[in-house]
C-alpha cells in the first residue's frame, strides 16, 4: 500500500537532510510521476537540487511535464545539454509542446534532430497553434479507420498494434483525404458483428474542436458531454489530432489556481520556495496599485478633517460602512465572474443580473442601516448620527452591488482579466463611496 503524501515528504525531507542518497532513491521510486512533482514542490530550492539529482534521466521529463514553471525553470537549471535532450525526448508530442517555451534553443534543436519524423512532423502541428486553444492542446497520435472497413479488420489491426494510445475510449472515422466523417466507440468496435462494417456502426454526429477553440471552451464541452476524448479539426475538417481528459483536467486545475491567485495580482505558476529577490519582485507591482487606491481613499477623507475633528465617532464608525460595502460588493463581484467564466452571463442576460443584484443589494443595505443604526445609536445616544450612519451603509451596499455586476462586465470588454482588476477596483470604489456618503452627509447634517 502506498504512504500518504505527508509521510512520503517526511521521509524525503528525514533523507535529504541526511544526504542519504539511497534513502533518497527509496522514497522516489516507483511513485508516479505527478506524484514525485508534488514532492519537488514541496522542497526548497537546496532540498530540490539533492531530490532531482537521485531521479533518473529517462523519468525527468514525465516529471518536468507535471511541476509548476517556476519550479521547471530552477530544475533545468541543474540539467546539462545531453540529459536535458534524453529526458523531453522520449515525451508525447503535447507533453513535449508544453515544455518548449522553457527549452533553450541548442536543447530544441537536439530534441527535434533525435525525435522521428512521425513525431517531429506532429510536434510541428501542435506548435503551429497557441497553446491556449484545441490545436495547442491536442495530441496527434490518433487511431483512424474509414467507413467501409470490416469491424474483424478493425480489430485485428489494433491487435498488430500491440498497443492503443493512452485514454483510447474511440476510434475516428474518416474519409480518404482523412476528413472526419464520425466517430467508433470501443464498446460499439467489441459488440458489434465481426463481419459488418464500421459504417453501419460509428456515430457521425461526434462533439468536434475546431482547433482555434479557447482551450475554456474545450473544458466546459468536456465537463458538459463527460468526454474522455475528442477530435480535432481544421477549417478544412480534416482531422488533425485528439484531445484528451488528462490534458482537460490540466487546463481546469490550471484555471482554477489562476482565480486563486490572480485575485492577489499573482501568477499561479509562482514557486512558493522562490528565491525571497524574486517573489518580492512579482508581489511589488500589486502592491503599488493597492497604495494608489488607498491613497485615493485617504484623498476623500482628507477633504473632510474639519468634519472628523468635531465628531470623533465618525472615524470609528467609517471602516464598519466601508467593510460592509467591500463584502456585499466582492459576494456579486465572484457570483459575477463566475457566471462570466462558464458562459452563463452575456451581454443578453446582464441587465437581469444587474437588476436581481440591485434588489439584493437594496434589501441587504435597509437590513443592515438598521442595525448598524440600532448600534449606533446605543453606543453614542446620537439618534442624527444613527440616521446618517444608516443612510450610508444604504448607499453603500446598493453601489457595491452595481459595481460588484459593471466592473467585470466592462473590465472583460476592454480584455483585461475581471479576476485580476475586479478586486482592487471594488475596493476602491466601496472605500470611496463608504467614506465619502458618512462624511458628506455627516458635514451636511451633523456638524
Amino acid at each position: 500500500m502506498a504512504e500518504p503524501p505527508k509521510e512520503q515528504l517526511d521521509r524525503l525531507i528525514e533523507a535529504i537532510e541526511a544526504e542519504d542518497r539511497p534513502a533518497i532513491r527509496d522514497v522516489l521510486a516507483d511513485l508516479h510521476p505527478a506524484d514525485v512533482g508534488r514532492l519537488l514542490e514541496s522542497l526548497t530550492p537546496e532540498q530540490r537540487d539533492l531530490a532531482w539529482a537521485e531521479i533518473e534521466t529517462e523519468s525527468k521529463g514525465e516529471v518536468l511535464v507535471e511541476v509548476a514553471e517556476g519550479v521547471q525553470s530552477d530544475l533545468l537549471e541543474d540539467m546539462d545539454k545531453s540529459e536535458m535532450v534524453a529526458a523531453v525526448r522520449g515525451l508525447d508530442t503535447d507533453d513535449i509542446a508544453d515544455l518548449i517555451p522553457i527549452l533553450p534553443d541548442d536543447v530544441l534543436a537536439d530534441v527535434l534532430f533525435t525525435v522521428d519524423k512521425v513525431a517531429r512532423a506532429g510536434l510541428g502541428e501542435v506548435l503551429s497553434y497557441p497553446e491556449d486553444t484545441a490545436g495547442g492542446l491536442m495530441d496527434v497520435d490518433t487511431l483512424m479507420v474509414r467507413g467501409n472497413v470490416p469491424i474483424r479488420a478493425v480489430i485485428r489491426y489494433l491487435r498488430l498494434l500491440g498497443r492503443l494510445p493512452e485514454h483510447t475510449d474511440k476510434l475516428f472515422v474518416v474519409d480518404r483525404k482523412s476528413r472526419l466523417r464520425g466517430i467508433l466507440t470501443l464498446a460499439n468496435l467489441l459488440t458489434a458483428p465481426p463481419e459488418n462494417r464500421v459504417k453501419d456502426h460509428f456515430d457521425n454526429e461526434p462533439k468536434v474542436f475546431k482547433a482555434m477553440d479557447p482551450e475554456d471552451d474545450v473544458a466546459e464541452r468536456f465537463q458538459k458531454y463527460n468526454l474522455i476524448s475528442g477530435p480535432v479539426v481544421d477549417e478544412d475538417y480534416k482531422l488533425i489530432g485528439r484531445i484528451t481528459i488528462d490534458d482537460v483536467v490540466d487546463v481546469i486545475r490550471e484555471t482554477a489556481d489562476r482565480s486563486v491567485m490572480v485575485r492577489a495580482g499573482l501568477s499561479e505558476e509562482e514557486d512558493i520556495f522562490a528565491p525571497v529577490r524574486r517573489t518580492t519582485r512579482s508581489r511589488s507591482v500589486w502592491l503599488g496599485v493597492n497604495l494608489i487606491t488607498a491613497i485615493i481613499a485617504s484623498i476623500v477623507i482628507g477633504q473632510f478633517e474639519s468634519t472628523i475633528e468635531r465628531l470623533v465617532a465618525l472615524a470609528v464608525l467609517m471602516p464598519i460602512v466601508a467593510s460592509m460595502g467591500g463584502n456585499a460588493g466582492m459576494q456579486t463581484l465572484t457570483v459575477v465572474i463566475r457566471g462570466l467564466g462558464t458562459g452563463i452571463i452575456s451581454s443578453s442576460n446582464a441587465r437581469k443580473v444587474l437588476k436581481k443584484e440591485f434588489l439584493v443589494g437594496s434589501l441587504n443595505g435597509i437590513v443592515w442601516a438598521i442595525a448598524v443604526a440600532v448600534v449606533a445609536v446605543v453606543w453614542y445616544q446620537d439618534l442624527a448620527l444613527g440616521m446618517v450612519i444608516a443612510v450610508a451603509i444604504f448607499v453603500n451596499l446598493v453601489c457595491a452591488a452595481l459595481a460588484g455586476v459593471a466592473l467585470p462586465i466592462v473590465v472583460q470588454k476592454f480584455g483585461i482579466d475581471p479576476a485580476l482588476a475586479g478586486g482592487v477596483t471594488l475596493t476602491t470604489v466601496t472605500d470611496v463611496i463608504g467614506f465619502f456618503s458618512v462624511l458628506g452627509l455627516a458635514a451636511l447634517f451633523l456638524v
